[in-house]
């Protein structure tokens, strides 16, 4: 019974730890926000994946990748076409290549590209992507990918059974895309202004952001627009040389009280910020078990009877003692989870009780469920 007590404590201390309110930290403006124009583009392409062991695209359920399939040897000066329903080419499958521009890049540059397939091949490893056009949201090709594919899985059975590891249908090409046309530009040197967009937009941080920015420079060169924006004077003449500086500032950051809860895995998330009003949490459990237990109904000799099955149900109701704890007025975080975890409530239980607290309008903080 000590060592369950001493375990007890040990364990509450450690909780405690973990949800010591820390002084805020100074965050640079880099890490918060974007510059406007900056960003990369998506990119798309549909492709042929070859050298496939039997796991590739089945001819009734992707017939498009036969059509594929004759398209390009076409291109070669090899016809197909009448002899396409003889055609099972279990060694090919027809994928989506995806890949993302980044920001200012540059022909002979070479990115990632991700490939997966879109037929019901099983997997596509050890399978060689042939050359393919990426376009951009503008239908203009941005770059070409192709070469082998790095699949991070596999698929392996016969006729009654099959095991499967990870995603084969999905695989990599490191550095598979070559970059044949310029990134759209974004921002220019000589452009009048810089404009910074938060990643979360909240008004005190935007606040504390134009006021870090104008002491940095001893002017008044930057302007809160709106909750997530800030426009900047390009005072250096060199917007480039501005964005370096302006990603330097440090300030301290600030957002609205949140509680994060999946209900999926039980997981709950509770920033700092997060306090209750005086509230009385009563936390029990009722468990409910039936069985069944048939009982054989034999009748008597010579009576002429037949024998029968006769249900026979058993029920029983366990109810917890409900454990009632009142949290003070203005608890913080810690106090809030020192007392969850004194009703003895599991993790589906402590969302029960956050969602209850929230209807009851104690919680003051956004309960936000994944």
């Amino acid at each position: 019974m000590l060592k369950n007590i001493q375990w007890m404590m040990f364990v509450l201390f450690v909780c405690m730890g973990f949800f010591v309110v820390s002084p805020a930290q100074a965050e640079r403006i880099k890490d918060i926000a974007s510059v406007e124009g900056v960003r990369g583009n998506a990119l798309i392409g549909y492709g042929l994946v070859v050298g496939l062991n039997g796991t590739g695209d089945s001819y009734n359920s992707a017939p498009f990748m036969l059509n594929s399939i004759t398209s390009m040897l076409e291109r070669f000066g090899v016809n197909v076409r009448d002899n396409i329903s003889k055609m099972k080419p279990e060694n090919i499958a027809a994928v989506i290549v995806t890949a993302e521009l980044p920001a200012f890049s540059r022909p002979g540059q070479q990115i990632d590209v991700t490939v997966s397939s879109m037929g019901d091949s099983a997997s596509l490893r050890g399978g060689t992507l042939l050359i393919t056009p990426l376009l951009g949201g503008d239908k203009q090709i941005y770059s070409v990918a192709q070469g082998p594919i790095s699949v991070g899985g596999f698929s392996l059975g016969g006729k009654a059974s099959t095991v499967t590891k990870n995603h084969p249908t999905v695989g990599k090409i490191p550095n598979g895309g070559r970059i044949e046309r310029a990134a759209p530009r974004g921002m220019d040197a000589a452009q009048n202004k810089v404009v910074l967009t938060l990643n979360r937009a909240d008004f005190t941080t935007v606040r504390r952001m134009q006021e870090a920015i104008n002491k940095k420079f001893g002017q008044p060169v930057a302007r809160a627009v709106d909750a997530g924006t800030v426009e900047v004077i390009n005072i250096e003449n060199n917007a480039i040389m501005l964005v370096s500086d302006l990603e330097q500032i440090e300030l301290q950051t600030d957002h609205r009280a949140i509680v994060v809860v999946d209900e999926r895995t039980g997981t709950i998330v509770m920033g700092q910020e997060v306090t209750i009003d005086m509230v009385a949490v009563a936390h029990g459990s009722i468990q409910v078990s039936v069985g069944e237990d048939p009982q054989v109904s034999q009748p008597n000799a010579f009576s002429g009877g037949k024998t029968a099955t006769v249900d026979s149900t058993t029920v029983d109701v366990t109810e917890e003692k409900a454990k009632l704890v009142v949290l003070p007025k203005t608890a913080t975080l810690s106090s809030l989870v020192e007392a969850l975890n004194a009703v003895g409530a599991s993790p589906s239980d402590m969302i029960a009780v956050l969602q209850a607290i929230k209807a009851a309008g104690a919680l003051h903080a956004d309960l936000k469920v994944i």
